[in-house]
């Protein structure tokens, strides 16, 4: 068994490494001003069949244990049955279907070919970010405040990685605000190695129809957000851009996580560059683990066991991140 796992993790590397260097040697097609890769290119190039469905637009690759499932003209694609927002939308030509080479980049190959940390660098240690705080309540749901809900799943989450062996700095433990930009300058001055922040949705309209969780990673350079209410129209790089293949898989493994053992409804991993991802010199991403708006959701939210049950997927989650990029 031993022998066998090992044997993986070197195919699992040899793989990302022909990904990366073969993606550099396809052929570019400028379309909308984005450059764009031939499908077929990419999928000959990475080992993946191609399978055409019945309907024109939806296109669905595979090879041995991975799965992408793309859509013509649009953002929306799922990777090994999660959802995932592209920066910009499949565009079929020509009878050819095209992907963004930044997509490639820095969505599709970090989670089919995930990046590996150096042999001498550990995830050891996790900054917890409970949303809000203080003069800020975030959502509310009558008396009851996101705020506080934030920090009560914060603590659990913090329990169960310490009992896992990690080191956990939490950005406030009792009712204090913290400026945005501070957040991320906490587990930097900690020494963390992953930034995780907290947060509970809500949304004033049709609140027993919308429900689920999403979990947000930094915006691309020159790339536009999934959700681009309140930005400033700002695509340049940032400090968060250096991580940007592993902020999508961090995002990614606790949304797999939180979906698969909660069965929670998969609103997708999305880009922002909200100024807690933006500021962040270490990998990091946004859960909004939730409505608090929809009656049955912020039930679940509002029970000390279901949050637990919830720390514990947002905890799988980031293990698996760990063993990813400690293989």
């Amino acid at each position: 068994m031993k022998l066998a796992a090992a044997a993986l993790v070197w195919l699992t590397g040899l793989l990302t490494v022909s990904a990366q260097s073969a993606l550099g040697k396809l052929e570019r097609m400028p379309l909308f001003g984005v450059d764009y890769i031939r499908l077929t290119d990419w999928a000959a190039a990475s080992h993946f069949q191609i399978l055409r469905t019945g309907k024109i637009e939806d296109v669905r690759l595979t090879a041995p244990g991975s799965k992408l499932v793309l859509t013509v003209d649009s953002y929306k694609a799922e990777i090994n049955d999660v959802t995932v927002y592209l920066s910009a939308p499949v565009v079929l030509r020509h009878g050819e279907v095209f992907i963004s080479r930044l997509d490639l980049e820095t969505t599709v190959h970090p989670l089919l070919f995930p990046p590996r940390n150096t042999v001498s660098v550990s995830v050891l240690s996790v900054c917890v970010d409970p949303g809000h705080g203080g003069k800020d309540p975030g959502n509310q749901e009558g008396r009851r405040m996101e705020k506080q809900f934030t920090l009560l799943l914060a603590r659990d989450l913090r329990d169960l990685l310490t009992g896992a062996g990690l080191k956990v700095t939490l950005t406030r433990n009792g009712d204090n605000f913290v400026p945005l930009t501070d957040r991320p300058e906490i587990a930097r001055q900690r020494d963390a190695d992953l930034f995780v922040s907290l947060h509970f949705n809500a949304v004033l309209t049709d609140k027993d129809l919308v429900k689920g969780v999403e979990a947000y990673c930094l915006t691309p350079a020159g790339a536009g957000s999934t959700n681009a209410r309140g930005e400033s129209g700002d695509t340049s790089a940032c400090a968060g851009n250096r991580f940007d293949a592993k902020n999508m898989l961090l995002a990614y493994q606790i949304q797999k996580a939180l979906v698969r053992n909660l069965s929670m409804e998969d609103r997708g991993v999305k880009r922002a560059r909200f100024a807690v991802l933006r500021n962040a010199r270490l990998p990091a991403v946004l859960i909004e683990a939730g409505f608090m708006s929809h009656p049955a959701e912020s039930a679940r939210i509002f029970d000390p066991q279901y949050r637990r049950r919830m720390a514990r997927a947002i905890a799988d989650g980031i293990l698996a991140y760990k063993r990813l990029v400690e293989r």
